[in-house]
């Protein structure tokens, strides 16, 4: 069986442990913060960058790695590591240019190393619903599954792998041009907790809520409405500097459906840009064993 790598990068937001011991390979996105330009968990961390940022006067903007960054490192795991196969997975294509920079490297490489076969696939998601078809993908490759077998598992997950998640402001979205259809909720009260998913690759607004308690209960509602009650579900608890607010949703979440595999996870600051700290929310896929 050809030696599969996948690919993914730090916007999965999967946690350190999980992508060394699954050997997942990963790209940084960029951070432009004044004139600095920083690489998401690479010179920039989650404690550092969740303190500032309530502080600044002005956004930093995020951009996606480029063809360069992909082509690097499928020329590297190809020569120096003997990988025959890549599967590369992003984040929507519709909220990033990460797709299409791994789809021009995947071009590039096609011409200097006509004999790697290298797979792009759009996840139409974000955050740990990406990462979730990343670790699936990388646990098949480590089960020796064939690429057809591992591109097929996770085109089954996209349209089953759904994120909700809350915050006390949408104005790090709105600010950040990452709005998407929940654009009429940036005017609500601060008082106003708005619940947010992802239809298609855009973000689309679920409802909103008077408090964190309300918009927990409304998230698991939906949750349990989709895979009915004790519903067997992976899911991962995002947050961005918001752990104890993910003790609150787990307790809720996991009185009603049976997790049969969790994960808590912090937003890369690629995404917390984006986010905010204070967001807390839950990327979850219903599973039948």
């Amino acid at each position: 069986m050809p030696k599969i790598a996948i690919v993914t990068d730090s916007c999965a937001s999967i946690p350190e442990p999980i992508l060394n011991s699954l050997n997942i390979h990963w790209v940084a996105y960029y951070i432009h913060r004044g004139q600095e330009v920083l690489r998401d968990l690479v010179t920039i961390q989650r404690d550092e960058f969740y303190r500032w940022l309530p502080t600044a006067s002005a956004l930093p903007t995020t951009a996606s790695p480029g063809p360069g960054d992909y082509l690097e490192l499928y020329q590297r795991l190809a020569e120096e590591e003997g990988y025959e196969q890549i599967v590369s997975i992003h984040m929507t294509s519709k909220g990033s240019g990460a797709y299409q920079a791994a789809k021009a490297a995947q071009s590039m490489i096609a011409e200097l190393l006509p004999k790697l076969r290298v797979e792009v696939i759009d996840t139409l998601n974000v955050s740990m619903c990406h990462g979730w078809m990343v670790i699936e993908a990388a646990r098949a490759a480590l089960a020796n599954k064939s690429m057809e077998d591992i591109l097929a598992l996770v085109k089954r997950m996209i349209p089953i792998t759904h994120m909700l998640q809350t915050a006390d402001t949408l104005k790090y979205l709105y600010m950040g041009g990452r709005i998407g259809r929940a654009k009429h909720l940036v005017g609500t009260l601060l008082n106003i907790k708005p619940i947010i998913s992802m239809d298609n690759g855009v973000i689309v607004p679920l409802g909103t809520a008077r408090s964190r308690k309300r918009a927990y209960e409304m998230i698991v509602e939906k949750v349990e409405a989709a895979v009915g009650f004790m519903g067997k579900i992976k899911v991962a608890y995002v947050h961005a500097a918001a752990l104890g607010e993910i003790d609150k949703l787990r307790q809720m979440l996991e009185s009603r459906l049976n997790a049969v595999e969790t994960i808590i996870s912090e937003l890369s600051p690629a995404l917390g840009v984006h986010t905010g700290p204070g967001t807390a929310g839950l990327c979850y896929y219903p599973v039948e064993a």
